[in-house]
């Protein structure tokens, strides 16, 4: 036999495999995509990973699915786009830079704009290349000409196109609206950026006095005294009869001495504190919001950077915490300050640098959402777009129904300028795709562009068909759009599903950006716990692929993948999942072995088969079938499952040891052929099954097999190799099995070492056919049981001294009077049963609990049923056995 040269080593060393047929892939241009081909399209875009990133195990696990669906295609006869790229991640390569130049003792502004920008545009050339190289170990196979950045020059075309046209449209606007602030990083954040953590605070009970002397006063709550200095009123709800009394008075506010009224207003609610609120339009959304709806002054008291401002008197310079302490200091020495209580409240922080945020009144950029996202909800409704598992759809609708307008402008030098340019004379603003060379209005050459640039997440919103070529009508659209499936995870519906979907409905006409959206869960340590440096538990996948290998972290992710259920991962379980690979590549040695003579074009004859070659055929095709409809359905991991029992459990420890006869020569010439060629077939199909998964390992042992000298995946997904399952084969296969265990056991059960020949195994069958059966395969059952005879009891009843068995229609007997001390057995067995008796008591206990039913989870309350169920089977088959042994 021709083996393609390959020669197999005699263990499987990853790394050079790796790195020889990744390299391979490449120069065959088996990644490229075609717009001009005939072929279905499947197109996917690669979620794309921040600039400044490295690798880690949601990305690993986020692109192995990906690259999964992406190698199946190809070998099902689609033409596949896997489009790469990465995003430019505004605020985070921003500060990357800037903490390399405090390195140097400079800050970006010592640089000024420009200087700056051209130093980030030096640090991504330098090393904005590391997470794709990274992807690229894994195995992704991207079409790497194609790769795009969010701010290179066609991208960077679409992101003014959009804008321009929204404007247009009146959907992006310009407003003084409050927003959430990062003191630290100088710059706005939409509400998906900010992180709420509880925190230790303090309410503060204050008394605003009336300002025509009446006695007494209105007492509100606060947890930001502070922001009392910007207060302009104080509200209670319409239907609030206890506090009715007080609107239309007049208060005053502490400190300041400001007169403020007290107002009507649905967002207090009656029951919180004394259902009076003060209201500071200026440093709170609700209250925001309230003094739109009722004209109220805004006054800022806290600048950008944290500080108390002009308008905050005599606390004006000092940072918001030492105000703070300031100003309560002086409301109890004035009397305003009636109690201090301890609380756990709920504070925003950036996502990026932890600051505690800061609502600021700021003139920033907005896109009007409501249009966008009732368009978005109604194409899921419509079936346009699926999302698996289903459960994400009412998530998706809860957010988009409650959507908010949306802050797009940040305080940044790093990113996608907004296209808008200012008139020095007139104050007209100018909002083009180009930057123009004079006002529109007035024709005037002052002009000046808006300082701020885009949130990272518009960019991202059009990358489905910006990287496609948009705005032009390219031939990569036509093919390719919409893509097929988007594969992310949930944390980043809102951040950028959402806003895909909006923005490629508006952009593209009414198309959307992807048919499926499968939502994958998130990686945890063994112990459910989330990764995080802070605790020690980070899985590092590139030492993983450098320790085990890329296959075994990829058949490790796509294993444990559960619809809708956590990864629990760990280096244990990955070792477990990387003897696999030496189980198949120790497995082909063996075939190969018996393959150098095989005639790869012999036809395998029905008349020369025997029950295990019909079984294997039946099984691979059957297999074959369920591995198609389980990535058709996005079920990763019961699909690598799948492939891993039938390859180990079937076609390893079963089909290979009864084949191993007729390979010897045992079965005769014709035996031998038959039994290659079936080899053949199996192996071709199994290593085109498992090749999507675990690309690396299979594509070497493929060119082992004389299968030609094709790649992989230029061969076509298998097909079935019979015209039915033929379940009666299965059936049949399954009695041979049983009985084979059934003797197997009763050896484990009497200690009997595994390879000690038992002189004579005896099975007692009322069922005629079934005794034919058994009859037929006698060999095969000695030969994996271990046995030198079977027999077949004809009436003569139950041997003396044996261990027994029962099956369907089949009791199995052991007869071990001359392998073991028989009383010793008997005492031994009578131990295990006292044990057993504990066990089955223990878990009887445990379910006729209420509490432990009611708390535990079902999968623990499955298992315990189980143990019980099975225990109950042991006891009954020992105490059979030790009355067996007595006789």
């Amino acid at each position: 036999m021709d083996t393609n040269k390959t020669t197999l080593g005699k263990s499987y060393d990853p790394v050079p495999i790796e790195d020889k047929w990744y390299k391979k892939w490449v120069e065959e241009g088996l990644f490229k995509a075609d717009e001009t081909s005939a072929k279905p399209q499947f197109s996917i875009v690669i979620p794309p990973p921040n600039v400044t990133g490295s690798l880690h195990v949601g990305h690993a696990l986020d692109n192995t699915l990906q690259d999964i669906l992406s190698r199946t295609k190809r070998m099902q006869g689609y033409e596949v786009l896997w489009l790469p790229g990465t995003d430019h991640a505004g605020i985070a390569t921003q500060n990357v830079v800037e903490r390399s130049l405090a390195k140097d003792g400079i800050s970006r502004h010592d640089l000024g704009r420009e200087e700056f920008v051209k130093r980030v545009w030096e640090w991504k050339e330098k090393y904005g290349s590391t997470i794709i190289n990274q992807l690229k170990k894994l195995g992704a196979s991207c079409d790497w000409d194609r790769e795009r950045f969010t701010m290179d020059e066609g991208l960077s075309r679409a992101v003014r196109k959009i804008f321009v046209e929204l404007y247009n449209k009146g959907l992006i606007y310009r407003g003084k609206y409050l927003i959430n602030w990062c003191p630290r990083c100088q710059t706005a954040l939409s509400d998906l950026e900010v992180e709420h953590e509880e925190k230790d605070g303090k309410f503060y009970e204050l008394s605003y006095k009336f300002a025509d002397g009446e006695e007494g006063g209105v007492i509100v709550m606060t947890t930001r005294p502070e922001t009392i200095l910007g207060d302009t009123a104080i509200a209670i709800h319409p239907r609030d009869e206890k506090n009715r009394h007080l609107v239309g008075k007049k208060v005053i506010v502490p400190l300041v001495g400001r007169v403020i009224p007290v107002i009507e207003d649905n967002m207090v609610d009656p029951e919180f504190g004394t259902g009076c609120v003060k209201i500071t339009p200026a440093h709170d959304p609700n209250d925001f919001l309230v003094g739109q709806r009722h004209n109220l002054e805004q006054i800022q008291v806290i600048d950008g950077r944290g500080i108390m401002n002009e308008n905050a008197g005599k606390y004006e310079g000092m940072d918001r915490e030492e105000a703070r302490e300031a100003i309560v200091k002086d409301l109890e020495q004035d009397g305003t300050l009636l109690s201090i209580t301890d609380l756990k409240h709920s504070v925003g922080h950036c996502y990026r640098c932890h600051t505690v945020i800061e609502p600021y009144l700021s003139k920033q950029w907005f896109v009007r959402t409501r249009p966008l996202a009732d368009a978005g909800v109604a194409a899921v409704k419509a079936g346009k777009i699926k999302f698996i598992p289903e459960q994400w759809t009412n998530v998706y609708f809860q957010w988009m129904e409650n959507i908010r307008d949306w802050c797009i402008s940040r305080q940044l030098w790093w990113g996608h300028r907004i296209p808008a340019w200012y008139c020095d004379d007139c104050g007209e603003v100018t909002v083009a795709e180009d930057t123009p060379c004079k006002c529109a209005k007035c024709g005037s050459k002052n002009i000046h562009q808006d300082e701020d640039v885009l949130d990272t997440w518009f960019s991202s919103g059009l990358w489905p068909f910006s990287t496609m070529g948009w705005p032009d009508n390219t031939d990569t659209l036509k093919k390719f759009y919409p893509t097929s499936v988007l594969v992310t995870g949930f944390d980043i519906i809102f951040f950028w599903v959402a806003r895909m979907i909006m923005f490629g409905l508006e952009g593209m006409k009414g198309e959307v950006p992807f048919r499926d959206v499968y939502i994958h869960a998130l990686v945890r340590d063994e112990k459910g716990q989330k990764m995080s440096k802070s605790r020690g538990n980070v899985i590092d996948p590139l030492i993983i692929v450098k320790e085990y290998g890329a296959d075994a972290l990829r058949l490790t992710m796509a294993s444990l993948t559960v619809q809708g259920r956590d990864i629990f991962l760990s280096k244990e379980r990955i070792s477990t999942y990387r003897l696999f690979m030496n189980k198949l590549w120790n497995a082909s040695r063996f075939a190969l072995m018996n393959l150098e003579d095989a005639d790869v074009n012999a036809v395998i004859e029905d008349k020369y088969m025997r029950l295990h070659d019909k079984w294997i055929m039946n099984r691979v095709s059957e297999v074959s079938a369920e591995i198609t409809r389980l990535l058709n359905g996005y079920f990763f991991g019961e699909a690598a499952r799948l492939m891993y029992d039938f390859t180990w459990g079937e076609l390893c420890d079963w089909y290979l040891e009864l084949s191993k006869p007729a390979l010897r020569g045992d079965e005769g010439e014709e035996r031998r052929k038959t039994t290659q060629a079936v080899l053949l077939a199996v192996f071709e199909d199994v290593l085109k099954l498992l090749h999507p998964i675990i690309p690396f390992v299979t594509e070497e042992l493929w060119h082992a097999f004389p299968f030609g000298t094709d790649l992989i995946e230029h061969t076509s997904w298998p097909k079935m190799r019979v015209d039915a399952v033929d379940r009666s084969v299965l059936e049949d296969m399954s009695t041979v099995q049983d009985t084979i265990r059934a003797i197997r056991n009763l050896r484990a059960e009497a200690h009997i070492a595994p390879q000690q020949m038992v002189p004579e195994a005896v099975l007692s069958v009322q069922d005629d056919a079934k005794k034919l059966l058994l009859k037929a395969t006698e060999d095969q059952i000695k030969l994996l049981s271990k046995i030198e005879k079977l027999t077949f009891e004809e009436g003569s009843g139950k041997p003396d001294k044996s261990l027994s068995y029962i099956l369907d229609n089949v009791q199995v007997y052991l007869p071990v009077g001359d392998l073991l001390d028989v009383p010793k057995e008997i005492k031994r067995l009578e131990n295990e049963l006292a044990k057993l008796e504990k066990d089955i008591a223990k878990s009887k206990s445990k379910l006729a609990n209420e509490q432990f039913v009611a708390r535990a989870p079902k999968e623990v309350i499955e298992k315990e049923k189980n143990a019980l169920s099975d225990n109950e089977a042991k006891y009954a088959r020992i105490k059979e056995n030790i009355k067996s042994l007595a006789d």
